[in-house]
């Protein structure tokens, strides 16, 4: 953070978040899961429309149960699309299974085509994935009734990676709400931050209680430390939950926000040509978690990395695109569907502060950064 005059999203948090924590300071409810725990968990599935969740260390955290709990295992396949954050494909690998990955379409996010063939040519083959993880990219929702359609007309389990999408909608429901199990992050950049954290969420309430039983080290009931597998240590602590309480009561009011810096941003940029923001599906409505732009260097007159340099060098943060998972040294040998479109992006993107606190003054500072970098 030291040195940025303007951050790409920082924690939004006030005396809603303050109080709160200070409650559960203050109650001794500090190493132990207590009520905060519980209540942010129930408050969390009231939200969403879950039947239930398990508050968890990561999102990460989050990823690796849920694969573990629908029986990814040594040898699996595990599809996905390229253009995510690693964490979606890393939960594959602590399991022993393979990710393998398949191109975004015209939204930026997994393909449902692409998906549908893939997952039609495995059936023929008798070779289908042990599962299927799909990401909500930035905030907006893919074409999730889509993708879990698909999945259950193959009867492969779908994880929803809502990670950066909690508060989105697709046709009025709530991202992380399409698969069988859907997970969300809390890391401190996120829309709902703890501090660190995330949850798993599901309708089926035996499949969430058994992975709240391995994020608590699997330990048994009784009055000794006593356990007959490996479990882990994922449980979210009590206090990063009061902090989450707080957040989830002002959610709402903060995506408005991220909505108003958006659509500013829209209005001023738009008038420049050669740059295109996210699409989402027709029913969506984001939570605007990072304001993403693809810029047509032809047209607009500079690249993706010129109006990085020409934003770092006013002490500007923005960063680019994520690198799609073919592109990472560390997956160079997995099996890939490559339409060119994630690879497009790549050269493309470039993610621009989008906090709620930003000023319209501020905006139109950002903004005239992006439009001098053609000079």
């Amino acid at each position: 953070m030291a040195g940025w005059k303007v951050l790409l999203s920082p924690p939004e948090v006030g005396p809603v978040e303050r109080e709160l924590l200070l409650e559960t300071f203050d109650s001794g409810w500090i190493a132990p899961a207590g009520p905060d725990l519980a209540a942010f968990e129930s408050e969390l599935a009231s939200y969403t429309g879950a039947a239930d969740v398990v508050a968890l260390s990561s999102g990460t955290a989050a990823l690796h149960l849920a694969l573990q709990v629908l029986g990814v295992g040594p040898g699996d396949d595990v599809l996905m699309p390229t253009l995510t954050f690693a964490a979606s494909a890393f939960a594959a690998t602590y399991l022993g299974a393979r990710p393998c990955f398949l191109d975004v379409d015209t939204t930026w996010q997994l393909d449902a085509a692409l998906l549908e063939d893939e997952l039609a040519g495995r059936a023929r083959e008798a070779r289908l994935p042990a599962a299927v993880v799909a990401v909500d990219l930035y905030g907006s929702v893919a074409a999730m009734d889509d993708i879990a359609a698909i999945c259950g007309r193959f009867e492969v389990p779908l994880v929803e990676d809502a990670a950066e999408a909690i508060g989105a909608r697709l046709g009025g429901i709530s991202a992380g709400r399409f698969g069988t199990v859907g997970i969300l992050s809390f890391n401190g950049n996120k829309m709902l931050t703890t501090g660190g954290g995330g949850a798993l969420l599901s309708d089926d309430a035996a499949l969430v209680e058994r992975c709240r039983f391995l994020s608590t080290q699997a330990r048994l009931p009784g009055l000794f430390y006593e356990h007959a597998e490996v479990g882990y240590n994922y449980r979210l602590g009590s206090l990063n939950a009061a902090v989450g309480r707080g957040q989830l009561r002002t959610l709402d009011a903060r995506i408005a926000e991220r909505a108003r810096v958006r659509a500013t941003y829209e209005a001023r940029l738009f008038q420049l040509g050669g740059i295109h923001f996210q699409p989402s599906p027709a029913t969506c409505t984001p939570n605007h978690w990072l304001t993403t732009v693809a810029i047509d260097a032809a047209v607009f007159g500079a690249g993706s990395p010129g109006v990085i340099d020409a934003l770092h060098a006013e002490q500007i943060e923005a960063r680019p695109g994520f690198k799609p998972m073919h592109r990472q040294p560390v997956f160079a040998d997995a099996p890939m569907r490559n339409t060119g479109r994630a690879d497009r992006l790549l050269a493309e993107c470039v993610s621009l502060p989008s906090s709620a606190f930003l000023t319209e003054s501020d905006i139109a500072w950002i903004c005239d950064v992006v439009a001098g970098a053609r000079h």
